[in-house]
């Protein structure tokens, strides 16, 4: 069965949003907060580098 060029153009458009509308589901609701253990090793919302890594520029930094 051939089917026409509008028709494969909607069927492309609605499986498209079916399947955004399936990546963009999710848990709602607020972040889970961190663990004991890692509380008290330290504070948690400073990012921890490894001894001896040089820090390199991204190009997308800025926009982060």
């Amino acid at each position: 069965m051939q089917k026409s060029l509008p028709q494969l153009i909607r069927l492309t458009a609605v499986l498209a949003v079916i399947g955004l509308a399936v990546a963009g589901c999710g848990r709602k609701g607020d972040l889970d907060p961190p663990s004991a253990a890692a509380t008290k090793e330290g504070d948690v919302s400073k990012p921890t580098k490894k001894p001896g890594t040089v820090d390199k520029p991204f190009l997308l930094d800025p926009l982060l």
